[in-house]
């Protein structure tokens, strides 16, 4: 959920610096900025998944909401499936950017690779028995060890031709959710590989035309997720569109306002939820259950301002938490342990003064 780089030249080890073996170029805060964004939406459309304790509520539940006038209809218009398309192409950049370190740090690149997604894998397992069965981590690991994996081997045209496939076929067969998630692990990879990510916080005017191009693609896409009755086959297919197309919308928004004054209000906010996702993500499970004790009753009857409340209850004290520690450390807990599991020698932690 991270990324880590090196610099064509390691910088010299020294007081309150890392040593030459774990030094890297600085990060891309857009990156940052859009995972702390999309982890914020993931928790809002998981917080009474979470509290039911049992898995993912059904996706005729999530979306129904607003469809039949017996709710609300910014979650299924705003929220559902909106954000882990974001978070799934992140995963794929980050795997790629690490790839490249790897081939400059070691002879065998991919073994680290490999290290990193059994951990992933291993902490996904305890995740889901231990807590909550909608788990990602274990979905993204799996993935991982299956597609992307095999795709460092494959040329980036080859690997940017898999994405448009792997990301076509769900849409036309009906699926939504995971059956895109290899897709977009494959476009994030071919992105990064092609040099885009580099290139991101240069430019205005390709996020200005392809959010447009998103946003004209979204409107007939929600407006027939809206129309098609949720029975009906069709409807996983306007739905996942949908989603997509709206995930689109919020990237090119992003990086767009991070190029205006709101930049440092922006960074601020989702950098440090974003540089400590896997810690985050874990946690909020754990917060979104104590909460559900406290608030008491069945998830099905909260309001979308308790859901809010509760949404709010659990990214506060993170964005706090976070903040704080990275003052003083240079990763998260989990991403410190993560980190030390991929290069099996051990990062440093704290900042020296």
């Amino acid at each position: 959920m991270s990324h880590e780089t090196l610099p064509p030249a390691p910088e010299a080890a020294g007081p309150g610096r890392p040593s030459a073996a774990f030094s890297g170029r600085p990060r891309i805060a857009a990156l940052d900025v859009l995972r702390g964004f999309a982890l914020c939406g993931i928790l809002l459309a998981n917080v009474k998944p979470i509290a039911h304790m049992g898995g993912t509520a059904p996706v005729a539940q999530a979306v129904a909401v607003g469809q039949d006038g017996a709710g609300p209809v910014w979650p299924a218009l705003l929220v559902d499936q909106r954000f882990f398309p974001i978070f799934s192409l992140l995963f794929g950049v980050g795997f790629s950017l690490l790839l490249d370190s790897a081939g400059r740090r070691v002879p065998r690149p991919r073994v680290p690779l490999l290290r990193r997604l059994l951990v992933l894998l291993a902490l996904g397992l305890a995740h889901m028995f231990l807590l909550w069965r909608g788990d990602v981590l274990t979905v993204y690991a799996v993935v991982g060890l299956l597609v992307l994996l095999p795709s460092t081997w494959l040329p980036r045209p080859v690997v940017a031709g898999l994405a448009a496939a792997l990301i076509a076929a769900p849409l036309l067969l009906g699926g939504n959710g995971v059956p895109l998630v290899p897709g977009l692990f494959l476009l994030g990879s071919a992105l990064a590989r092609y040099g885009v990510i580099d290139r991101m916080e240069r430019s205005a005017r390709v996020p200005a035309v392809l959010g447009l191009l998103f946003a004209a693609g979204a409107v007939p896409a929600l407006w027939l997720q809206f129309g098609t009755p949720i029975g009906e086959a069709a409807f996983g297919r306007w739905f996942a569109l949908a989603g997509l197309l709206t995930a689109g919308v919020y990237v090119c928004a992003l990086l767009l306002l991070l190029r205006t004054p709101l930049q440092p209000v922006l960074r601020k906010v989702f950098v440090p939820l974003g540089r400590m996702a896997l810690t985050n993500y874990l946690s909020a499970t754990v917060l979104v259950l104590v909460a559900a004790r406290v608030v008491g009753g069945s998830p099905d009857g909260w309001s979308p301002a308790t859901v809010l409340l509760i949404a709010g209850a659990v990214l506060i004290p993170q964005w706090l938490a976070s903040t704080l520690w990275l003052r003083r450390h240079h990763q998260g807990p989990l991403e410190w342990l993560w980190r030390w599991a991929t290069w099996a020698r051990r990062p440093p932690l704290r900042r020296v003064p």
